[in-house]
Parts: structure tokens; C-alpha cells; sequence
């Protein structure tokens, strides 16, 4: 549907460049526009036809920019990461002495089904002091 709009919207606006460019100017605006010359399109007919148009055009291009918007304010937005921790996470977590088993990683794998082996100790024991 947005997609739909937005080409209708594309070409209204050029259609309304368009039809902008093609009328006449009445001279004031900036000392540009030319003097008299004979055009294309001139005489009294085809300057209603093009005010018309361009009204019309402008009439289009704002209920299109108005369904834009209303478009925009109607889509999903993305939820914030903080919503959606997990209530695991949210115990204080082990110091870091690699024996852990209580980091995220440890957690996630745990809710999983996933079984982390624990390693076997390397290298000579030493005893604790208690």
C-alpha cells in the first residue's frame, strides 16, 4: 500500500513541476520570464486550463503527503533491546574466574536444552585454604 502511494505521490509531483513550468510568467519575479515572445501556449484558454490543473495537482499532492504520513504513523516501530532481556539475566552474574556457569552465554544454552560440558582441569591442583 505505502509503495502504492508513493508512486502516485512521485508523479504527482512531477506533474505538478511540470505544469508549473509550463505557464507563463506575468513578469515580477526577479526581472526573469521573459518579455513578450510568442510561446507555445499562449492566450487566456490555455492559462485557466493550466491553473486548473496545477490546483488540482496541489490538492492531490497534499491528501497523498497526508496518507503518507498517516501511512508512517501506523507502522510497527521496533521495540527497545531492554524490553525484551530475559528474567535470567537479571541475577548478578559470577566474577570472571572461568569456572563460572552463571554468565549469559551459560544461561541462554541452559534454556535451549543445550548441556555445556563442564572441562576437565588442566595442570597441578592447588589446594584452597578454608
Amino acid at each position: 500500500m505505502e509503495t502504492v502511494v508513493i508512486v502516485i505521490h512521485l508523479m504527482v509531483v512531477l506533474a505538478l513541476v511540470l505544469v508549473v513550468l509550463l505557464q507563463r510568467s506575468e513578469g515580477g519575479a526577479l526581472g526573469m520570464g521573459g518579455g513578450g515572445g510568442g510561446g507555445l501556449m499562449t492566450g487566456r484558454g490555455t492559462a485557466n486550463v493550466l491553473t486548473r490543473a496545477t490546483a488540482i495537482l496541489a490538492v492531490v499532492f497534499f491528501a497523498t503527503s497526508i496518507g503518507l504520513s498517516l501511512i508512517a504513523e501506523m507502522k510497527d516501530r521496533p521495540g527497545s533491546i531492554l524490553d525484551a532481556t530475559p528474567a535470567a539475566t537479571t541475577t548478578p552474574a559470577a566474577p570472571a574466574t572461568g569456572e563460572g556457569g552463571n554468565g549469559i552465554l551459560d544461561s541462554l544454552k541452559k534454556e535451549e536444552g543445550q548441556q555445556q560440558p563442564q572441562p576437565e582441569p588442566t595442570g597441578p591442583q592447588v589446594p584452597t585454604a578454608q
